[in-house]
């Protein structure tokens, strides 16, 4: 994987990691899908990893913070164990040496914090109580740091969006459902970043959940 890897920002991009393969890391039981990446193992990077069971990954530190969404099965470190649902943010500075016991696929990014963001957040999705949202939607807001700003939303079956801007870019991951816009049409395991001032008018058929993050791309 080439370095400086889907950093061009003024490009929107939509990646199904559904259809993509997972390739080897430093660790023998830890595969990965790079989905943007800075350098090799260091700098800017998003990806979707995968620990097989009873798997661990060296003790590394987070220079600019680590963001996690647990996607399936139990993520753990020294300081706990994150079933499945749950979201991590490790601030600039922290260490750690994850493992899994059962297995487990996570959403990572990796050193994308501002250096003075520096609270460690965990929260349980799966028992965080959901708020109204525009229209139809309930909001799950995770993190909120200058213009950033990190939530779930849940969008009920036949929902429409109205058409709007995004003030410091979008990313999107589809937890579950699937997700549309005049783009395209975007299912579960699919990851989406939008350029900063872009628009979309977004909508589904079903019911579906997803992982945003706005204001962070300027």
């Amino acid at each position: 994987m080439k370095e400086n890897y889907n950093l061009d920002f003024s490009k929107n991009l939509a990646i199904n990691t559904s259809e993509m393969d997972w390739v080897k890391s430093p660790s023998p039981n830890v595969l990965r899908k790079p989905l943007e990446r800075e350098a090799k193992e260091s700098g800017h990077t998003t990806s979707v990893v995968q620990y097989l069971p009873n798997s661990k990954f060296s003790e590394h530190s987070h220079p600019l913070g680590e963001e996690i969404f647990v996607l399936e099965g139990v993520f753990s470190d020294e300081h706990g164990d994150y079933p499945a649902g749950t979201y991590i943010r490790n601030p600039p500075g922290s260490s750690h040496s994850p493992f899994s016991r059962e297995g487990c696929i996570i959403f990572v990014k990796l050193n994308q914090f501002s250096p003075e963001d520096k609270k460690r957040i965990v929260v349980d999705t799966k028992t965080t109580q959901w708020h109204p949202g525009h229209g139809n939607l309930e909001v799950m807001p995770l993190h909120r740091f200058g213009t950033e700003s990190v939530a779930l939303v849940k969008w009920p079956e036949g929902e429409r969006f109205i058409s709007h801007t995004h003030f410091g870019g979008e990313e999107i991951f589809v937890l579950s459902g699937e997700f549309r816009d005049e783009h395209g049409v975007y299912p579960k395991g699919t990851w989406l970043r939008s350029r900063h001032l872009s628009n979309h008018h977004p909508w589904v058929e079903k019911e579906t959940i997803i992982f945003v993050k706005t204001g962070h791309l300027i």
